[in-house]
């Protein structure tokens, strides 16, 4: 079970990285629900605040990279003893899907720099693609009251982050661990 729930994991996310990637330009946004929810074809580094980390240079690319397929590594042979012990269903599953999520975004980066090469104007090669994402939930966006201290009278949005599959069975494997972890952790 945790397996299929890997693999299928990857592959939806995939498919709908491809999909938005092949139709949609860099930046383009299409209302699914209204304002509420929409595609929103974007892409970063791979890692929340990772141009940040790594000040975007090819050299950081590498790092992060390698860092993510050495956490990965390790999660899959964290999943496989898991596996082995006849851990509970429910920690299996949630490890697949954070796996899933890993190896959905570790795919990205190091793949669709050469495989999307000179596509929608995109440039990069082995190691060096950049993570798809597309699913942007904004709840609110309007000015902050003028009596708010250091942002009274800004424009926000609130939940602004655009995310995409991956990312989406990552937070929900953390989450049944969290929710579980009595269960799973005795």
């Amino acid at each position: 079970m945790p397996i299929a729930v890997l693999a299928l994991g990857i592959i939806i996310d995939q498919v709908i990285k491809i999909w938005v990637k092949t139709h949609f330009l860099y930046g383009e946004s299409v209302p699914v629900f209204g304002d509420w929810f929409k595609l929103y074809f974007i892409e970063n580094n791979g890692m929340a605040f990772g141009k940040e980390l790594f000040g975007g240079s090819r050299m950081g690319k590498y790092i992060l990279t390698f860092f993510r397929i050495g956490v990965s590594v390790f999660g899959f042979w964290f999943l496989w003893s898991q596996m082995i012990k006849k851990a509970p269903k429910g920690l299996l599953i949630a490890i697949a899907l954070i796996m899933a999520g890993a190896v959905g975004n570790i795919i990205d980066s190091i793949f669709y720099g050469v495989i999307f090469h000179g596509h929608n104007a995109y440039s990069g090669s082995w190691f060096e693609g950049q993570v798809v994402d597309m699913f942007y939930a904004p709840m609110w966006e309007g000015h902050l009251p003028e009596w708010l201290p250091l942002w009274g009278g800004d424009f926000f949005v609130f939940f602004s982050p655009i995310w995409n599959f991956a990312d989406a069975c990552i937070t929900v494997g953390v989450a049944v661990m969290i929710l579980g972890q009595r269960r799973f952790f005795g």
